[in-house]
């Protein structure tokens, strides 16, 4: 399941933060794309099924074919088989030519240790036909160590017959619109929200958009550089938390539930035994695999974006996610660079939308989405301003797993929204 996916993906960090370097097959020091001497570019990604393994490989031949010379070398590894693999592999001091990323605090501590090639100058020409948001997780500092393949967003997913039957005819923009809609719905007898409390990770998101809302991204990001997260804005993302959690909106049990197993999160959502869930463009199919309906609760899902706060700093139209990227190894040919252009151009980025996979990272390839769940996001996700990649992987992984905890810990009633901010300092400074 795509979601178990990303939550596996936080687990990387602490298994591959120090990683090797190597050179390929004709050295990386030059030569022009198409050039007859022989390059191997080593690949490695996980989308080890369909839909995009085989997809992955025609490009691959099709590139091939086009640059004699050069071959494309794939090793194609489930979430947890790349994490063991690359780590034995970047033990024995190499790294491949282009290798999976989820940009944030790993890649950061990669480009520390001189590992990921800076490509800002090499893509420039052509970074102008991707998608703002779908970059953002790969910069630093005002350069670009990736090429995204995959970008997604969090916002509520909802029961449309669950909110007419509580009388609710419109979507809340505000935060305080949203309580209210929390309320309409524990009147009508509905479960609001349904969280898998036991895998904290789901929660964090709360906490996290409420910063974005009330502190604004600059400030995440500031938080993040000083190691302190006690302003008083990101104690106020907690006091608005704590305003949803006292109003009881989660299912009976929800401290011990998982996300995406059979009575889990997904699960209530698409038996339709909860209105609301703050999860991820995955939600459709995980609800769906997880309740064992056919279809989950089919055309009665849609999507809408996490509230404003009124009053806040932060900009309501920025998105809150994460997706993929594939990070250039320091002594990688050039060619890797150019087969990551080849793959990113419109007609191939069509190709990769039309499979269901992954949502569009190039500028006009939304018509290739065909399901409709799907093209809400995107759409959303076009409106952004900016772009906040998930906060236990955008920081350093102890003070992830710190937020992921300490949001947990407000949400069962045990912490406070002070306390919070101090535990994920605590951490982020102890570094």
């Amino acid at each position: 399941m795509i979601s178990l996916g990303r939550r596996s993906v936080a687990l990387l960090a602490a298994a591959a933060l120090l990683l090797g370097g190597c050179a390929s097959e004709g050295g990386g020091g030059g030569g022009e794309t198409g050039q007859a001497a022989s390059k191997t570019i080593e690949w490695w990604h996980i989308q080890n099924i369909e839909p995009m393994l085989p997809v992955w490989q025609a490009l691959a031949d099709e590139y091939q074919k086009a640059h004699p010379g050069v071959t494309i070398k794939i090793t194609a590894l489930e979430n947890e088989a790349y994490k063991a693999k690359l780590t034995t592999l970047t033990q024995s001091g190499s790294i491949p030519d282009i290798f999976n990323t989820w940009g944030g605090g790993v890649l950061q501590q990669q480009i520390d240790a001189g590992l990921a090639k800076d490509i800002t100058a090499d893509i420039a020409p052509w970074v102008g036909t991707l998608t703002p948001a779908s970059v953002q997780p790969y910069q630093f500092d005002g350069k670009t160590y990736a090429v995204p393949f995959d970008v997604g967003m969090v916002g509520f997913w909802y029961n449309k017959a669950l909110f007419a039957k509580a009388g609710i005819s419109e979507t809340p923009t505000t935060w305080t619109a949203f309580l209210d809609t929390v309320k309409k719905l524990k009147a009508a007898g509905i479960t609001p929200i349904a969280l898998g409390g036991k895998d904290k990770w789901p929660g964090h998101y709360y906490w996290a958009y409420l910063a974005m809302r009330v502190a604004g991204l600059p400030a995440l990001k500031q938080a993040g550089a000083d190691a302190t997260f006690t302003a008083p804005e990101f104690v106020q993302a907690g006091e608005r938390l704590k305003e949803l959690v006292d109003l009881d909106p989660f299912q009976k049990g929800f401290l011990g539930a998982g996300y995406g197993v059979p009575d889990g999160q997904a699960a209530l959502m698409g038996g339709g035994k909860a209105a609301m869930e703050l999860m991820g463009q995955w939600a459709p199919t995980v609800q769906r695999d997880a309740s064992g309906t056919p279809d989950g609760i089919g055309e009665d899902l849609a999507f809408f974006p996490f509230p404003a706060v009124e009053g806040g700093k932060g900009d309501p139209s920025d998105a809150f996610g994460g997706g993929g990227g594939f990070a250039v190894g320091k002594d990688a040919p050039p060619e890797a660079v150019d087969f990551l252009k080849f793959i990113s151009n419109l007609d191939n980025q069509r190709k990769v939308v039309a499979t269901g996979a992954f949502l569009p990272i190039v500028k006009g390839a939304e018509d290739a989405i065909k399901d409709e769940k799907l093209a809400s996001v995107s759409t959303e996700l076009g409106k952004a301003a900016g772009f906040q990649l998930y906060l236990d992987q955008a920081y350093p992984p102890a003070v992830g797993q710190q937020v992921n905890d300490s949001v947990a810990e407000l949400i069962a009633g045990t912490l406070g929204p002070k306390e919070v901010t101090d535990a994920i300092t605590e951490t982020a400074q102890n570094q």
